[in-house]
């Protein structure tokens, strides 16, 4: 990851590749804006409509560096409209510079920030976009590679609340750079052991303890829904425990994380199309990883308990069949309807095994329904739960700049998961699905505080990269969780 410093040089002296300005639409005319210590009239001579530079989002106009100025280069990158809050507009305005700008090794960035929030904002997004995952690229094209020295140029550099937010900025950007990179990596390098091996990785040099449950283990606790999902893999399921517990701790939260690490969706089999994009299946217990490591690093007086619910769901002879009949930890029986709607039945066992540990709050987070896309498309994620629960997931997501959207539990879905065989099915009506697979997920949380994160379609772009984007794993969720977990530690 590039290396992250803060200055109060002048914008004119700042050695680097490319210096980073932000263009704003003043009174319809696009218009370079910098700090406000930085006299523009030093560029007086660009005709920024000849160039074609536009205060629009994602629109980066590279010129020569005029006469004077120390930087090689200057980048005119469009503002955008602050839909979601100023500190997200400059933190998407950043993060598309660094991410398009590759193939340097130094960028100065130096936007219009004016408040110490907005300079924290601005560097967490430099590091979001100065990402690239090129672990299986037989060469390293300059294309490709991210800048590896980024300096936010500002005048309040020096604040105190910069300074103690630099460890945060950098310890929550390494957990959406690794988050993106578990997203990334193809399913036949990543399955459930190979990810609790690296599960076991991530926490060196942390005081986070992992315990890994293999397929004997989770037969002998009674981890019926991971064990039912991975049945028909060659490659077994295995269950990993996270546990953070620092002495100070005053709180206790529990997170789970749906990892289905490739979704063929079994017996009940997907179409082709598009099916390349389930390894990101096991985006929502990547997250949890990441998250509960970043915590460590901080030090986050909170305790932590993480469940990564890691299984491959695969069609063949010894895979579970639609009207099976499976029994979750705790006892309650699931008949199985569907086994594309597997993700659910991992995740009961995760969340029974969390409310084990009687916590104050229990989160999941899974990529758990085409319905959360149908109803909010594939930007903003959904959240769903007790009121209380919700309430912090939401203004941890503001806080954080990342997109949740409040959806209901209507009381009259609940009969539609009624079984004639078993004390619950795993599907019910088809409309609504992502409400209804909220109230099989709420079944097994023993009437806790709790909040289901559904973020299907964020957790994995497909199109085309935007602001801090890029193509492929996103990261969805860190920045939120991260930010509960600071709420619940003061």
């Amino acid at each position: 990851m590039a290396d992250l410093t803060f200055t109060t040089k002048d914008l004119t002296k700042l050695v680097a590749d490319v210096l980073v300005l932000g263009v704003e639409s003043i009174d319809d005319t696009p218009t370079i804006v910098g700090p406000d210590t930085f006299n523009t009239s030093t560029l007086v001579g660009l005709d920024l409509r000849a160039l074609g530079a536009s205060a629009a989002a994602d629109s980066i106009v590279r010129v020569p560096a005029p006469q004077g100025f120390t930087a090689r280069t200057i980048a005119l990158v469009g503002l955008g409209e602050p839909h979601n809050g100023r500190e997200e507009q400059l933190r998407r305005a950043a993060g598309s510079a660094t991410r398009a700008i590759t193939g340097m090794e130094s960028l100065a960035i130096a936007l219009p920030a004016t408040q110490e929030s907005e300079v924290i904002s601005l560097a967490e997004g430099a590091l979001f976009g100065a990402y690239s995952y090129t672990s299986y690229r037989s060469e390293q094209s300059g294309t490709t590679v991210p800048v590896t020295r980024i300096d936010i140029a500002t005048p309040l550099a020096r604040q105190a609340a910069i300074k103690k937010a630099t460890p945060r900025i950098v310890a929550l950007a390494q957990a959406l750079h690794s988050t993106r990179d578990l997203v990334n990596t193809p399913p036949n390098d990543l399955f459930p052991a190979a990810f609790a091996d690296l599960a076991k990785t991530a926490v060196k040099g942390t005081s986070v303890k992992v315990t890994v449950l293999d397929e004997k283990a989770l037969a002998s606790g009674g981890y019926g829904g991971i064990l039912g999902v991975g049945q028909g893999s060659t490659r077994g399921p295995r269950l990993v425990r996270l546990s953070y517990t620092p002495a100070k701790a005053k709180k206790k939260v529990a997170l789970v994380g749906k990892g289905i690490t490739f979704d063929t969706g079994g017996i009940s089999i997907k179409p082709a199309a598009g099916m390349e994009a389930m390894k990101s299946d096991m985006a929502g217990a990547a997250a949890v990883l990441s998250t509960i490591v970043a915590a460590a690093k901080l030090s986050l007086p909170v305790a932590i308990h993480g469940y990564l619910c890691l299984a491959e769901n695969m069609p063949s002879g010894s895979a579970v069949r639609p009207s099976d009949v499976i029994t979750i930890r705790g006892g309650k029986t699931v008949e199985i309807l569907n086994t594309d709607a597997e993700g659910r039945l991992v995740m009961a066992d995760g969340l029974v095994a969390a409310g084990e540990e009687n916590p104050d709050l229990i989160v999941d987070i899974a990529t758990l329904t085409g319905a959360q896309m149908m109803a909010l498309g594939n930007r903003v994620s959904a959240v769903m739960g007790t009121d209380h629960a919700v309430e912090e997931v939401l203004a941890a997501a503001t806080e954080s700049g990342e997109a949740f959207w409040p959806m209901p539990l209507p009381e009259e879905l609940r009969p539609t998961l009624d079984s004639q065989v078993a004390d619950i099915a795993n599907m019910g009506q088809r409309y609504g699905g992502m409400l209804v697979a909220g109230h099989f997920l709420k079944e097994f949380t023993g009437g806790r505080p709790w909040a289901h994160l559904d973020i299907a379609g964020p957790s994995y772009n497909e199109s085309s990269p935007y602001g801090y984007t890029p193509k492929g794993g996103t990261g969805c969720g860190v920045r939120t969780l991260l930010t509960l977990l600071e709420d619940y530690s003061q």
